[in-house]
């Protein structure tokens, strides 16, 4: 019987990390350490998907914008500058807040892209899954949507692919007619999805006097709803500055009601009578940030009045994101 040769195994090629690619978790890491990517690799690939980015949209312009439209307006656009350009084929990249189907994305026929806000993500960081999402977008086929995937943990983010030096200016529409360019010829499906959504959009309205301040109208009363950029302790002690002092509120009827956190910035609302529009409350919302500001500036420790004000506060205060 003829002997068996010894087998050796061939030497593994040492990778660095930036090298590792990506596998099932059940096969060997590819950086030769003889372990599963699960245990190896991937353990760290994992907790960069999974770790929770608080400030998803923090270095973006319109950072209280990006907010907003993700928690906030029911139907908004916003045109993108990619940092890089358009690329050919491409003539324009815009932001929505949802997208019939609640697709990720959608490569129009004409080429251009929108890119849906306000889906589930797969991963901890926002930024990073609507970058990964957009980059797929802009090669995908003309006149079809891009499915959700878990973005690779190294991808790049927002940050990586816009213009930092761009504008960030939202449209708030009515509807969701800016879904198709021609909604009288939409198919039956995507005609059912916008029927539904525009039933339940609720009128909203972004006041042009400050950032990121937002109007909408309910059935019981109207409201404003405001993405303040500023560090919440200290915002909390102004707004309880103001509270104390009588000033917090936007006018006759109106009332500072609590706030909440959403993408870690801090948002203040108010309640409005129901028959206070947008273009009414655009002179009380510019005086209020001029008060805002100097109670800001203020180094003064709080009086005992002002500590209940903004303990009343904090307990009214919910965490969306």
């Amino acid at each position: 019987m003829a002997k068996k040769r010894p087998q050796t195994k061939g030497k593994q090629p040492q990778l660095t990390d930036g090298q590792v690619p990506v596998v099932g978790a059940r096969e060997p890491c590819p950086c030769g350490s003889g372990r599963r990517y699960k245990a190896c690799h991937g353990r760290a690939a994992a907790h960069a998907v999974t770790e929770l980015v608080h400030r998803p949209f923090e270095g973006l312009p319109g950072e209280g914008d990006w907010v907003a439209l993700r928690e906030l307006v029911p139907a908004a656009t916003v045109e993108l500058p990619l940092k890089d350009g358009l690329p050919d084929g491409v003539p324009s990249v815009f932001l929505a807040t949802v997208l019939p189907m609640a697709w990720p994305a959608l490569r129009r026929d004409d080429g251009s892209v929108l890119l849906g806000l306000q889906n589930d993500t797969a991963s901890g960081d926002i930024s990073r899954d609507l970058a990964d999402t957009l980059q797929r977008a802009l090669t995908a086929e003309p006149g079809s949507p891009v499915q959700a995937r878990r973005a690779p943990a190294d991808g790049p983010r927002l940050q990586d692919l816009l213009d930092p030096e761009g504008t960030f200016e939202p449209i708030v529409h009515a509807g969701f007619e800016f879904w198709v360019p021609d909604s009288e010829n939409a198919s039956p499906e995507v005609s059912a999805s916008l029927e539904r959504a525009n039933a339940a959009a609720i009128p909203t309205v972004k006041l042009s006097g400050v950032d990121s301040a937002y109007w909408c109208e309910t059935p019981e009363k109207n409201h404003l709803r405001w993405v303040m950029p500023h560090p919440e302790e200290q915002l909390l002690d102004a707004l309880a500055r103001l509270h104390a002092a009588g000033t917090s509120s936007l006018g006759e009827g109106t009332r500072l009601v609590g706030s909440f956190r959403a993408h870690g910035l801090t948002v203040p609302v108010w309640d409005l009578p129901t028959g206070m529009g947008a273009e009414d409350i655009e002179k009380p919302a510019a005086e209020f940030a001029e008060r805002l500001a100097t109670a800001l500036g203020s180094e003064a420790p709080l009086t005992p009045e002002e500590r209940r004000a903004r303990g009343g506060l904090t307990n009214r205060q919910v965490t969306l994101s």
